[in-house]
């Protein structure tokens, strides 16, 4: 009975699933941190990408300002729990400076992201170790000279509805903080709005209730 009695306070105490609807990402773009060993210069930048487009035209614009540069190393997180990841040492010793820089973004829990260490070699070799300590220092001073933030998820939704219920539904979204991004104003109107993704349930509880109203989410 003893035991019985133990095995069932333990299953009542098992912490139940939530869902994350936020993250921890840089507000802006941090440009041109500098890092100086043994001759050799290391320039640190640091994006906010959400988007893959965004993170090659970063990349883009770092070769293009720093063409001469010996090395463009980087690491990068997107995703809510930074599932799509990629380090790149760029022609530097295996795992010596794009895994150091994703180490820092794992540090500071920080996701769609990018951070780039250019370098201009000053004729000294550093090692894999001196390589390994240079490009962790410039990733950990870019990161610090950034303002870190918590983001917190949206989600679009598209609802038609008759024209005589433009009031009804202005005040809904407006109950829940939404943003009307296209309203074509028709007989059957359409309406397109942003809101946060922890409200979609809510919301879409709200909008099955109403007749002759139909809505979708583009997640």
């Amino acid at each position: 009975m003893q035991n019985t009695k133990a095995f069932n306070i333990f299953v009542s105490l098992k912490p139940e699933y939530t869902m994350t609807f936020e993250y921890k990402t840089i507000e802006k773009p941090i440009e041109n941190t500098l890092l100086k060993e043994k001759g050799s210069k290391f320039i640190g930048f640091a994006f906010p990408v959400t988007h893959e487009r965004e993170l090659k035209n970063a990349l883009e614009k770092i070769r293009e300002e720093h063409p001469k540069a010996t090395h463009h190393c980087y690491a990068f997180r997107m995703g809510l729990n930074g599932e799509n990841y990629r380090a790149n040492d760029d022609g530097e010793p295996s795992g010596s400076a794009g895994l150091p820089i994703y180490n820092q973004l794992l540090a500071n829990e920080v996701t769609n992201i990018l951070v780039i260490v250019v370098r201009y070699y000053g004729g000294t070799k550093l090692g894999v170790s001196g390589l390994v300590k240079a490009y962790k220092e410039s990733a950990k001073v870019t990161l610090e000279e950034a303002q870190i933030i918590t983001r917190e998820l949206e989600t679009e939704v598209e609802i038609q509805f008759n024209f005589n219920q433009q009031n009804t539904i202005f005040t809904l979204l407006s109950k829940f903080d939404a943003k009307v991004l296209n309203f074509d104003a028709n007989e059957n109107c359409i309406l397109t709005a942003s809101l946060k993704l922890a409200q979609k349930e809510n919301i879409s509880e709200k909008l099955s209730e109403m007749q002759y109203v139909s809505f979708e989410f583009n997640d």
